[in-house]
């Protein structure tokens, strides 16, 4: 953990002499805090970008005085700003430095007041469960840039997780009280959390899926906060996650030769629909990739592309369903055409239960040891990942390696490729006692 510390000239204060007081803002884990430093400068002689104080030529001191007549710009008294500033960082250092030697977990607020001349530092000042969700704060920050938008939101759900719990149980979290029996408390927290929608009424819970899911990057949370030099609980390593599985909902071959053939000349919109989502059912793309392809993603008989989610790149032959789509959009300036993905969800719900596709589909979730099952028409549970899905299963019943279809697909873990294998194999076996009869 290094805190970040960034020099600034205040805009909200200016005396006559048309100085700016320079404060130091420092950054630890997400808490921002801000220190005076003693400093006033005119604008002119402060570059912030390179964090320095400028050492004013003939000309420039002339601009200065001319602009701000009692200003007196002493250049004995800008190299002693400067030193005062070299001191005040070096000191931050050495106070961090220290901190980590004697493995206290510190924060901004302790920075702060030992720079304001404290005799002794309160360790315990800080309300550690702050220092949590600073951390929380602080892994978002540092990996927006490199992770996918909507990846970073379960972050955030955990620290509201978090910090109900604490409410309910009245109990602080700190990072070295998170340990086994931490984990399966805050486990039982989720299962029985309910959270009412003040306009409609309606009451949202949480199922074993999503619950293990905050769990593992609660997991995931802990193991970025140790390698940032904080003291952790080891103890949260024995608590084992519990995953369920997800049903894979995808198109049959002839739910996808029906949906593709289907007459939509007299629905534009729904056309075009039609033609992006078979578009993933064929090339096993993610709607996030089929919005940024261009046309110079496409190689005579392949597309090249870098997996926007992954950052990996990506060769997928083109076939006979891909070539003819991307024919009849040759005339746009994008390839297919591509809308925004909530719209995308809701048009092609419509379009399936245009075509016919409503087979019952049971979706099971567990509440705990409560069992959930709920009867939909399939048409109601397809969106835009059902393409991907639909390429998976598809491919591996045509007969193509797995090997293969994950070098497509982008799935580096077989483990959570499997369950395509799994599925393929009941509808194999379901087609067969379809057509032959069930065995007695």
């Amino acid at each position: 953990m290094e805190a970040t510390l960034r020099f600034e000239l205040r805009q909200d204060k200016v005396n006559r002499k048309g100085e700016h007081p320079l404060i130091l803002i420092i950054r630890v884990a997400g808490q921002r805090r801000k220190i005076g430093t003693g400093v006033k400068l005119p604008p002119e002689l402060w570059d912030n970008d390179n964090q320095k104080i400028i050492s004013p030529s003939q000309k420039l001191k002339a601009q200065i005085q001319k602009s701000y007549e009692d200003t007196i710009v002493s250049k004995n008294q800008l190299i002693q700003y400067q030193e005062e500033l070299f001191s005040m960082v070096n000191r931050i250092k050495s106070l961090e430095s220290k901190f980590l030697f004697e493995g206290i977990s510190y924060s901004a607020d302790m920075i702060v007041e030992a720079l304001k001349g404290s005799k002794t530092v309160k360790t315990k000042k800080e309300d550690p469960s702050n220092l949590v969700y600073d951390f929380i704060d602080r892994y978002i920050q540092e990996h927006e840039l490199t992770r996918v938008k909507g990846s970073l939101v379960v972050y955030k759900s955990l620290k509201k997780h978090l910090k109900n719990y604490e409410t309910k149980t009245r109990t602080k979290i700190r990072f070295d009280k998170i340990d086994y029996n931490f984990m399966h408390a805050f486990q039982n927290h989720l299962i029985g959390w309910e959270e009412v929608h003040e306009t409609t009424g309606t009451v949202k819970t949480l199922n074993n899926i999503t619950i293990a899911k905050q769990l593992s990057t609660l997991k995931t949370f802990l193991g970025y906060a140790k390698r940032q030099g904080i003291k952790v609980n080891d103890g949260y390593k024995e608590f084992s996650i519990k995953k369920g599985k997800l049903e894979v909902i995808a198109l049959t071959q002839n739910e996808l030769d029906l949906l593709f053939n289907f007459n939509l000349s007299s629905n534009k919109r729904l056309d075009q629909v039609r033609d992006v989502f078979c578009f993933s059912c064929v090339t096993g793309y993610r709607f996030s990739d089929l919005q940024q392809l261009k046309r110079e993603h496409i190689k005579e008989m392949e597309i090249r592309l870098t997996i926007k989610k992954t950052k990996e790149p990506s060769i997928v032959p083109l076939n006979s369903y891909s070539k003819s789509i991307l024919e009849k959009y040759k005339e746009l300036v994008t390839p297919i055409p591509i809308i925004s993905n909530q719209k995308f969800n809701k048009y092609v719900k419509e379009l399936c239960k245009l075509v016919g596709i409503d087979d019952p589909i049971e979706i099971i979730r567990y509440k705990g040891a409560i069992k959930q099952s709920t009867i939909y028409k399939k048409h109601e549970v397809i969106s835009a990942h059902t393409g991907r899905k639909t390429f998976a299963t598809l491919s591996l019943e045509k007969g193509i390696p797995a090997e293969t279809v994950m070098k497509i697909t982008g799935h580096s873990d077989y483990k959570s490729f499997q369950r395509y294998v799994k599925v393929t194999e009941e509808r194999k076996r379901n087609e067969m006692q379809k057509a032959w009869g069930a065995p007695i």
